[in-house]
């Protein structure tokens, strides 16, 4: 299992746009949360094994984190003819069986990825209220097989401070998985496996 480290989009930059179908059919953009308290971003896939290590939990906060007023929107950008497991139609089954209640958009041109520099499965983006990044970094230091559990401890304390109106620390642990599998990676993409 090769590990990619997120590319840690510089803090500051403002939201770049989105318009994608997703798998209940409807289209979502990212100026559907102009009125939100933030937005999380998350590029993710089905058959990651660290989006699957961190799957019960990622429904659980996406659940609690909309309830309190945070957009949560979730990105499949992968290459569905290599990898036919992320296709839009198992997309749809893979979000009813873990109980994603946030959209799960579809990428099929990658131009969004590309757009916010993704570069890994998870790769968590948060926005404040104001379109502006304030984080990008891991869910928390779990990784499957190390035996910490699953808590989203980093993540939820970005999100918290963000609800509350406070600035989040800029020192943040970058997001570690599976590289997104490119149809042609992007030049900002090096695919070195990550030291961890």
């Amino acid at each position: 299992m090769v590990k990619t480290a997120s590319t840690m989009l510089q803090l500051g930059t403002k939201a770049p746009e989105f318009s994608l179908p997703g798998v209940d059919g409807s289209l979502v953009s990212q100026a559907d949360y102009a009125d939100s308290k933030g937005l999380l971003v998350v590029f993710m896939c089905n058959h990651c094994p660290f989006i699957k290590h961190l799957r019960a939990e990622l429904a659980a906060f996406g659940n609690e984190y909309q309830g309190k007023g945070l957009g949560v929107v979730g990105i499949s950008s992968n290459d569905v003819a290599n990898y036919p497991d992320d296709s839009p139609e198992k997309m749809a089954v893979e979000a009813a069986e873990a109980g994603y209640s946030f959209p799960y958009l579809y990428d099929e041109s990658q131009d969004v990825a590309k757009a916010y520099k993704a570069a890994c499965t998870p790769d968590f983006f948060l926005f404040d209220g104001d379109m502006t990044l304030v984080y990008r970094g891991q869910f928390d230091d779990s990784r499957p097989g190390n035996g910490i559990p699953v808590t989203g401890a980093d993540l939820r304390a970005a999100c918290d401070r963000v609800l509350a109106g406070e600035p989040v620390p800029v020192e943040q642990k970058p997001s570690i998985g599976c590289n997104i599998k490119w149809i042609a990676a992007p030049e900002y993409f090096t695919g070195e496996p990550a030291v961890v």
